[in-house]
């Protein structure tokens, strides 16, 4: 397993490098993007990036929980969780890469 992270910055040095804008402009387009992505999703939206796969939001309803070291009945409050899917491209892709 690898454990490099692809960050902002990566993204944005590959904008640089592949589609020639400044490191700056590269930087502001990357952030540009990921600030509508998140907007979209805080105001309920799906958002799907064509074969990469969808986020959406999941509204999860309140529940009884239980501490596992107690026993004790715990709330657990409603709330708003962020789902991924990836698409069958990403997927076939991801499982190519574990076979060398």
């Amino acid at each position: 397993m690898v454990d490099k992270t692809l960050t902002r910055m990566d993204l944005a040095d590959a904008v640089h490098s592949q589609v020639g804008l400044s490191r700056n402009d590269s930087a502001d387009l990357v952030e540009s993007v990921l600030t509508h992505v998140s907007d979209s999703l805080v105001a309920g939206e799906s958002v799907k990036i064509s074969s990469f796969g969808t986020f959406s939001v999941r509204e999860k309803a309140a529940r009884v929980g239980r501490n596992p070291k107690t026993g004790e009945e715990v709330p657990i409050h409603p709330r708003r969780v962020l789902t991924f899917r990836p698409s069958h491209l990403m997927k076939d892709r991801v499982a190519a890469g574990n076979k060398s």
